[in-house]
């Protein structure tokens, strides 16, 4: 099970990243060398390095904001879709009993 990590870090740690870029050759060589600072994943910080590079637009993608409505709306649209097919189900039943009356 993946660690969870502090925000907090995880913004320190993109910005030491950030300040680390003029002094290594490439920026693999920065993460690694503040990945190894900090005593977290190499792959992980390189994940939200990328992200916040994204969130900033400096780079193309889906940014964390769209990705977590992406989310929500997922899950809304999962929770109304049950919710119509309980309410086709309670239509188809009540027409059946109005097809058929009861005599008393």
């Amino acid at each position: 099970m993946p660690k969870k990590y502090d925000p907090d870090l995880k913004a320190r740690a993109v910005r030491m990243v950030t300040e680390a870029l003029p002094d290594h050759p490439n920026p693999t060589g920065a993460v690694r060398h503040v990945a190894a600072l900090l005593g977290i994943g190499d792959e992980a910080l390189r994940t939200w390095y990328r992200q916040a590079q994204i969130d900033t637009g400096a780079k193309p993608g889906v940014s964390s904001d769209i990705a977590e409505e992406n989310r929500r709306l997922r899950r809304e649209n999962a929770e109304l879709r049950k919710a119509n097919e309980v309410l086709k189900a309670a239509s188809i039943f009540f027409a059946k009993e109005l097809d058929h009356p009861r005599t008393k």
